[in-house]
């Protein structure tokens, strides 16, 4: 059996403003009706598979566990990054984990925001690297170029790869994301590999891996696997322990440095998605290289991607060539498609002017569900709460405002100090100022309410918390 790990701590600031750092691009449905973090879970099970390890952030964890039931997927451990330290770490807590089950077992790494079109070719490359890595090889994978990209770090073969059948192949080295005039040499060479961030090895043969080429993170990594602690379904790493590891990818601590190596080309499609370009190549577009999505309208465009995400806001394109624009209730960005490595300048950008658009999503996403600021005055804010089945938020007050709730689909029980009553659509309840309440969905279907605040303070952070089915602090 393989264990699937994917690896989803990620913020993909290529892919703003869809993609932020509260919501990344792997949970959001960029291309169909799954997010690519479900395709990605969906594409690593089934014969063969053990129930996926996750390794993510405590932003994410019920995100995590929402969109794998959503796709039917029983998740095997998830463990919680304290900080974000790149992907040798987590690779190594991963590795650390197995190894008290399944020391001999094979691990399958993946990064869960990628586009494999085949999944099931995709599942007979991995099959072909599987005699390579029980025998003690580190086996990557890397993608058949189709253009010379300079987005992408290459691999470089040590033998034609001739029709590219999936087969282990010796690797020569590594080689760093390139210039323009590099990548197109490497392209008609034919003997390189776009890196696709995909292992498959061993949990003893990474872990002897580490041990002889990046011993620093062992002792750091080990302990907070040793020192973490169960959270829910959920274990999270010792934040302390974790801090002291090195910041450093799986590629710079052992790939480049390992003799062991060999890659399975991969010739089927495969994209990471690291800006709008590659949405555009993707997705669908018609004759003139026109995409759209959502309601957009393209009027004489051409070699042009259209987005928009709200359904209440229509994009109209007239006469644009080589542009990327896509809109979001609150956020809309035009850039020359020939620019789209460099949207992460305008996230910085808007960082600098502290512009929450920058990492926060129009819609805020909690364990129970989610909610969004429909409008934001000085002392009123209106907002549509959206809460999952079964579930309930926390029982809290607030120091500085008053709160109205309009139930206008399905029920919600609502506790109001020693008041508990049910709410139907259309009935309210008012929340006064310092009173101690909770609201939850008893019913099947998601319940959805208006909240209308009103006070002299209407952050988050005015939560008072008493009880938390979810362990919130």
């Amino acid at each position: 059996m393989i264990t699937p790990v994917l690896l989803c701590g990620g913020s993909g600031t290529r892919l703003w403003p869809l993609s932020r750092k509260s919501y990344p691009k792997q949970f959001a449905r960029l291309m169909g009706a799954q997010t690519l973090f479900q395709a990605s879970a969906e594409r690593l099970s089934g014969d063969g598979f053990a129930a996926p390890m996750v390794l993510t952030n405590s932003d994410f964890r019920f995100i995590v566990t929402e969109q794998l039931a959503e796709v039917g997927i029983d998740p095997g451990a998830v463990l919680i990054e304290p900080q974000g330290r790149n992907t040798a770490p987590a690779v190594l807590a991963a590795a650390l984990w197995l190894e008290q089950t399944d020391p001999e077992g094979l691990m399958l790494v993946a990064p869960s925001d990628h586009v494999v079109p085949d999944a099931p070719a995709f599942r007979a490359a991995v099959a072909a690297g599987i005699p390579a890595a029980k025998a003690g090889m580190l086996v990557t994978f890397g993608i058949k170029p189709t253009h010379a990209e300079t987005g992408y770090g290459y691999l470089e073969l040590s033998e034609d790869p001739g029709d590219f059948a999936a087969r282990p192949i010796p690797l020569s080295r590594f080689v760093e994301k390139p210039d323009a005039g590099k990548a197109a040499e490497m392209l008609a060479a034919g003997t390189y590999l776009w890196n696709a961030g995909i292992f498959l090895f061993s949990v003893k043969t990474i872990l002897a891996a580490f041990r002889a080429h990046a011993p620093d993170l062992i002792a750091p990594v080990q302990a907070a696997v040793a020192q973490g602690r169960p959270d829910l379904g959920f274990f999270r790493l010792d934040p302390e322990a974790w801090q002291g590891a090195q910041d450093i990818s799986i590629d710079y601590a052992v790939m480049e440095r390992a003799k062991n190596l060999a890659v399975v080309p991969y010739a089927e499609g495969w994209s990471d998605l690291g800006g709008w370009d590659a949405v555009w190549r993707e997705g669908g577009r018609d004759a003139a290289g026109v995409g759209t999505s959502g309601p957009a309208t393209a009027i004489d465009c051409t070699d042009t991607l259209l987005r928009s995400e709200d359904a209440g806001l229509e994009v109209v394109g007239i006469g644009l060539h080589n542009i990327i624009a896509v809109a979001m209730p609150d956020a809309v960005l035009v850039a020359d498609a020939s620019r789209a490595q460099d949207v992460k300048q305008a996230v910085a950008a808007l960082k600098a002017k502290q512009a929450k658009q920058a990492e926060s999503f129009p819609k805020d996403h909690r364990p129970w569900g989610w909610f969004e600021t429909l409008v934001l005055g000085e002392r009123f804010q209106v907002k549509r709460i959206h809460v999952h089945p079964g579930a309930a938020l926390s029982l809290q007050s607030h120091h500085h405002r008053s709160e109205h709730w309009i139930v206008v689909e399905g029920t919600a029980k609502v506790t109001v100090d020693d008041e508990v009553k049910l709410i139907s659509e259309n009935q309210s309840v008012y929340i006064p100022l310092g009173a101690v309440h909770r609201m939850e969905n008893p019913g099947k279907l998601p319940m959805v309410l208006i909240e209308v605040q009103t006070g002299a303070y209407l952050g988050e952070d005015d939560i008072l918390r008493y009880e938390d089915v979810y362990a919130r602090k």
